[in-house]
């Protein structure tokens, strides 16, 4: 899931009446610093910032806001002290005397500076009020952290944007100098963490297919997906359409993040527990059952009755993009809910494609997709947390799988279920460990400042980065931003052209009608048949926090297929006027399906 919109910016504009600033409002450069005097990294840090006011001088206005370690008794006198200064001047004294007077702070540190800065002159009958007026300001300040996204101290903002990169003067000079690199960065992580940027990025290579399969070089664009390519060695050679390279081996990406999905949601997510899980796995086969019914019944027998499963899906990326549009107006457990819904989806999808939808089975190429499956997993009992390993016996999975006549992007999800996942990190021990590590490099003089680390120092910084995540996560971290904004809008560019031609739909108006009738009223039905039995056996509760239509509006939502869809249509229909017109029929169902969920769950705010 990406971030709330807004969460990487900062919450109110810098004021000179309500902000301790240094430097004037005309500079082009404005570094926002939330920071705590009893953290040891904000010390640091203060001293970097004090170098880069050096480095800019009028150029720079530097902005200090408090956000006291939480839970620090210590740490919340220290601001609350500071913010008792009478003026910007005292202030700043006792901001520098609080940073730097000693390694860590103490409580001798805040009586000195109690006694020799902020109430040097202030006569001791009004220092309760003038201490009640601080904590006001840093309760601000707190809340104003809060709504920034601020987790960690120091964090900084430069111009208004959130700085996520290292501390070190050089890094943040770069940052402030808005480099070439530095802005693409910037700019591509704001588009990453824009919860609706996936499905939007989608809709934009649909609708370039469709334009370009309608211009006048629709044919040449066809064309262009049927285009050999591969691998020759000698006389052996092993070659696909384009169109296949991408639906066949690209989409495993997908599916490899699907499955690492799915693992998480059931070892540590929303469908850890069988209370959690209730609900949305009984929505989600009711979702499934009702579309697939509804369409046997408009096609009940014939090549088109294959076709089954192209109303079952459902497009996690399009409705969750539409629920994050929505905001506050959809309950977060309402989110949760759909999301979950859409896991198990997916889980079903997978089944189908591999039961129905592969070719005619090869039991020698299949045999060996097992003993690699097995090798897998010895790989994952023996604890390799290597990538590597896993990369290479995926790549052989896939081709094992490809030649044995199941559809190879299930190798995805078949090394999903492989890549280890480890217990949690004892934190401490590695903090208390790369402390140590780069306490004793610095005490190394010179050769430190001009070389950086040794290299057993990297080493075993980089052994400690490992440790911190789980192989299974980091996996996921890596690909899920290749699969979402590479993978599948390729997807996309390549299976959503269709000609919008009235001709289209000759003699296949019940084809599209019956995968119509399967996403627009088979989805919602089967959704909410499936969560209200489950309800009323006592299997699973609703949630207080969202309605019934409500949850029709989610289940409207669920009604947008699209990619996978369009996936599991290429597979059910291999004459091309069919697929043309199945399509046609997911692109008209989905947006239907889009226009009643945004309609049920909107709502005026209160």
């Amino acid at each position: 899931m990406t971030s709330p919109a807004g969460a990487n910016r900062l919450d109110r504009p810098v004021d000179a009446s309500r902000d301790h600033v240094l430097g004037g409002a005309s500079a082009d450069l404005t570094l926002v610093e939330y920071g705590s005097y009893a953290c040891p990294y904000c010390r640091a840090a203060n001293e970097e910032v004090a170098a880069l006011r050096d480095r800019f001088g009028e150029r720079l206005r530097y902005v200090f806001r408090q956000r006291p370690i939480t839970d620090s008794e210590l740490a919340r006198r220290a601001a609350e002290l500071a913010e008792s200064s009478a003026d910007e001047d005292a202030f700043w004294r006792a901001h520098v005397e609080l940073m730097s007077r000693s390694h860590s702070l103490t409580e001798d540190d805040l009586r000195a500076v109690a006694d020799d800065v902020v109430f040097a002159r202030v006569p001791p009958d009004e220092r309760p009020g003038t201490l009640a007026r601080a904590a006001r300001r840093v309760d601000a300040d707190v809340d104003s952290a809060r709504r920034s996204g601020v987790s960690v101290t120091p964090t900084f903002f430069i111009n208004g944007r959130r700085y996520d990169g290292p501390w070190d003067r050089s890094t943040l000079a770069e940052a402030m100098l808005g480099s070439l690199g530095h802005r693409v960065h910037s700019a591509a992580v704001d588009f990453a963490r824009w919860a609706p940027s996936t499905g939007l990025l989608l809709l934009a290579m649909s609708l370039l297919a469709v334009a370009l399969v309608n211009s006048a070089g629709g044919a040449a664009f066809a064309a262009f997906w049927q285009t050999p390519v591969g691998l020759a060695f000698g006389d052996a050679a092993f070659r696909m359409p384009l169109l296949h390279w991408v639906n066949d081996a690209l989409l495993t990406i997908f599916f490899l993040v699907v499955g690492l999905e799915i693992k998480r949601e059931f070892t540590v997510g929303r469908l850890a527990t069988r209370r959690s899980a209730a609900l949305p796995i009984a929505a989600a086969i009711g979702g499934m059952a009702v579309p697939a019914a509804l369409y046997l019944l408009a096609i009940p027998s014939g090549s088109w009755g294959h076709g089954w499963g192209v109303p079952t899906a459902t497009d996690t990326a399009f409705a969750v993009a539409l629920i994050a549009m929505l905001g506050a107006r959809v309950p977060v457990e309402l989110r949760v809910f759909l999301t979950a819904a859409a896991i198990v989806d997916d889980i079903g999808a997978i089944v189908v494609v591999a039961l129905f939808y592969s070719g005619e089975l090869q039991w020698a190429w299949l045999a060996a997709a097992a003993a690699t499956t097995g090798l897998l997993a010895l790989l994952n009992r023996w604890g390799v947390y290597r990538a590597m390993p896993y990369a290479l016996a995926g790549v052989a999975l896939w081709a094992f799988v490809h030649a044995g006549g199941l559809h190879a992007t299930l190798a995805g999800v078949l090394l999903a279920m492989f890549v280890p996942t480890r217990p949690p990190p004892n934190l401490l021990a590695l903090r208390a460990q790369a402390d140590a590590i780069l306490g004793a490099e610095s005490r190394r003089g010179p050769d430190v400042l001009h070389h950086g680390p040794s290299e057993p120092a990297l080493r075993a910084l980089d052994a400690i980065h490992d440790r911190l995540e789980s192989p299974a996560n980091r996996v996921l971290r890596a690909i899920e931003p290749w699969s979402s904004y590479f993978v599948l809008p390729l997807f996309a560019l390549a299976n959503a052209g269709v000609p919008l031609a009235a001709s289209a739909l000759d003699g296949r108006v019940p084809l599209a009608l019956a995968i119509g009738l399967g996403l627009l009223v088979g989805k919602p039905v089967g959704l909410l048949l499936g969560a209200a039995l489950a309800v009323a056996v006592g299997l699973a509760e609703k949630p207080a926090a969202y309605t019934w239509r409500q949850l029709a509006g989610a289940g409207a939502l669920a009604g947008i297929g699209f990619t996978m869809s369009l996936f599991i249509a290429g597979q059910a229909f291999p004459d091309a006027a069919d697929f043309a017109a199945a399509k046609i029929a997911v692109f008209a169902a989905s947006a239907l399906s889009a226009t009643v969920g945004v309609a049920l769950l909107f709502q005026p705010r209160g």
